[in-house]
């Protein structure tokens, strides 16, 4: 029994010997997390004049000119907002209910377009969010988005929630 179990546990130790160690520069495309603080933001940057470009060519076919979608695509609005009065989610918009403009750099980076994620490239990305937070009131028209302006952005509704792990904002 003792020699079984011995052996037993040194074949436990060396683990079962599948796969290969990742090398970090293998998972730095993958690693593209954005926090509320800017940590995880690319170069580049982008304006509002820009972002608007690139929205009539790559986000109206399915985001609409007003940003509700079109009429077989009904979508959030991406721009406007009022109070929130119910919890529906056509009521929480970029602009009233979410708490850090790089959450939206985040989004737009990870799954826009829908049919081409990750498509978009990082100064692309950096207009479409400055021209969103622009069409919301959130910055000014001519107002660059890059990694140290973006999360200086003030969102509304910045404080509007209950922080589960404050240490990693």
């Amino acid at each position: 029994m003792l020699a079984l179990a011995l052996s037993s546990s040194l074949a436990f130790a060396e683990g079962p010997n599948l796969g290969k160690p990742i090398d970090p520069r293998d998972f730095a495309g993958w690693d593209i997390s954005v926090m509320p603080d800017g940590g995880g933001l690319p170069a580049g940057s982008g304006t509002p004049a820009q972002g608007q470009r690139i929205y009539t060519e790559k986000c109206v076919p399915c985001h609409g000119d007003d940003g509700k979608g079109t009429a077989s695509l009904p979508l959030s609005p991406l721009f406007g907002g009022g109070k929130i009065t119910d919890i529906s989610a056509g009521m929480k918009t970029i602009a009233n209910f979410w708490p850090y403009a790089t959450t939206l750099f985040d989004f737009i980076n990870r799954g826009m377009p829908w049919t081409q994620p990750r498509s978009l490239t990082d100064d692309e990305v950096y207009a479409l969010t400055a021209f969103i937070l622009a069409k919301n009131k959130l910055i000014g028209d001519t107002d660059t988005m890059n990694a140290e302006t973006l999360p200086k952005v003030k969102m509304p509704n910045r404080n509007g929630f209950i922080i589960r792990f404050p240490d990693k904002i």
